[in-house]
């Protein structure tokens, strides 16, 4: 992008047309005529065609060039050099240099414009300084603005507290509170506030956004509506558009993000890939994935030879070989895992191991805590994949994540088991009550044969016992 002068306008060539115009109109003024070659009573200087021609009682003033200070009655403190510099100027401390400076002044105090058209429109702004051709052009009613470029807050009308150093910085300003240092650094500034960019072009098609921050030739360059930016680098977050509350410090840091929001990348190159929002990008080189949200890669905290997802919480912090950390909530979806299988016996590798208690050193801890847990070493041995190891594959410490998975698995063995026990024993229990049932029935009607067979017993015994009476009488 070139931005530059050829936008604005040149009003040089008309210039003396114009103040010729407007002298007929003005009525003639009751002035001091100073003598040859400039100096008056009052400390006033004065030296070109009607330099201070209306002066009055004004004091101190240093009028140089053609028309200078012409309208000048009571002011004091001012000084114009150059033609037509503070030409219609009736302020004080007030300081012109370079044709048509403040030109338009009138009640504007403290102003400084040295340069062809510095401060040209400006008629009751204060405390303005602009260096340089056409600063602050524009500015009528604007104050405490510092421009010192070519152009630089070319456009600014009547905001305040700008700061603009170089060739058309904030050019198109009208916001307030904003601070560039750079050619065209926030060039096409419209009503965006308290922004801040350092660096060749940095926030340069910045429009509405506010309370960015640019330090770096292109630093979010694309910027328009989105605030609360920091980019410190080369072209750090040059794509951004809309995105809010995103930090990017490095070369080409965030650089292509757009919309995304709340990320954070530091190092060369850090976070080049993210789209999404939530993202924190730290270390050289680490790009991040585009449209993937709360993630967070770091560099050099690659602890482990196996490449695998797993996430981070509040209670664990995971380490994996790509440096990435995981997501803000631990990372179990489908979406992430492949060549999953059942456990099934790998977890009885857990009765192998041996928990016990330690204190750790008082190098790494000096309260010495005790604590209780495992020794990686002695995991190894019984399974090489419960353990992390540092870059120089020494083991460092037990995936508990993974002992944790194994427990659970376990757990859920034993816990079918007892539920298969479980129902063979209800199985048996309703076997037992139907045999117990059976049992009773069978009494029950042994009872009743039993009491039969009395009952015939008896009967019988009674018959025999007629017929032995019967055998007696009939002897």
């Amino acid at each position: 992008m070139n931005p530059l002068i050829q936008c604005k306008p040149t009003i040089l060539p008309l210039f003396i047309a114009g103040v010729l115009a407007c002298f007929a109109l003005l009525p003639a003024a009751q002035a001091v005529v100073p003598p040859p070659d400039g100096g008056y009573s009052g400390f006033n200087t004065a030296e070109g065609q009607n330099a201070l021609f209306s002066l009055t009682t004004g004091s101190a003033n240093t009028a140089v060039g053609w028309f200078s200070l012409w309208g000048n009655a009571e002011g004091s403190f001012n000084t114009g050099t150059g033609a037509g510099a503070l030409l219609f100027n009736i302020a004080d401390l007030n300081t012109a240099t370079g044709t048509a400076a403040l030109l338009s002044n009138t009640m504007g105090h403290a102003n400084v414009a040295n340069g062809a058209l510095a401060l040209f429109s400006n008629t009751i702004g204060e405390a303005n300084t602009a260096i340089g051709t056409e600063t602050l052009r524009s500015n009528t009613e604007g104050s405490a603005n510092t421009a010192i470029g070519d152009a630089a807050l070319f456009n600014n009308t009547a905001s305040d507290d700008n700061t603009a150093v170089g060739t058309a910085a904030l050019f198109f300003n009208i916001g307030s509170h904003n601070t560039a240092i750079g050619r065209a650094a926030l060039f096409a500034n419209g009503i965006g506030e308290n922004n801040t960019a350092t660096g060749w072009e940095a926030l340069v098609s910045n429009i509405g956004g506010n309370s960015n921050t640019a330090d770096g030739w292109g630093a979010l360059g694309s910027n328009t509506e989105g605030s609360n930016n920091t980019a410190v680098g080369l072209n750090a977050l040059e794509a951004n558009t809309t995105g809010m509350n995103n930090t990017a410090v490095g070369l080409l840091a965030l650089a292509n993000n757009s919309s995304g929001d709340a990320n954070t990348a530091v190092g060369k190159s850090a976070g080049v890939s993210v789209t999404g929002s939530g993202n924190v990008c730290i270390g050289q080189g680490v790009d991040g994935n585009a449209g993937v949200d709360d993630t967070t890669w770091i560099r050099n905290v690659n602890t482990l030879t196996q490449n695998f997802s797993a996430g981070v919480n509040d209670y664990v912090t995971v380490r994996l070989s790509d440096g990435r950390l995981g997501h803000t909530a631990v990372v179990s979806s489908q979406r992430y895992k492949e060549d999953i299988k059942s456990l099934a016996a790998a977890s009885e590798a857990l009765y192998a191991l041996k928990p016990v208690s330690f204190r750790l050193k008082k190098e790494y801890d000096e309260t010495q805590t005790l604590g209780f847990g495992l020794i990686a070493e002695e995991v190894e041995k019984v399974d090489p994949a419960l353990v992390y190891r540092n870059n120089k594959g020494q083991v460092e410490s037990v995936r508990y994540e993974m002992v944790n998975a194994m427990l659970l698995n376990e757990f859920l063995k034993e816990h079918r088991t007892v539920q298969a026990h479980e129902a063979t024993i209800a199985g048996l229990k309703e076997e037992v009550a139907s045999l117990a049932a059976t049992v009773k029935e069978q009494a029950i009607q042994i009872q009743r044969v039993s009491a039969q067979i009395e009952k015939n017993e008896r009967a019988s015994q009674t018959v025999a016992e007629r017929q032995a009476v019967k055998r007696q009488l009939f002897l």
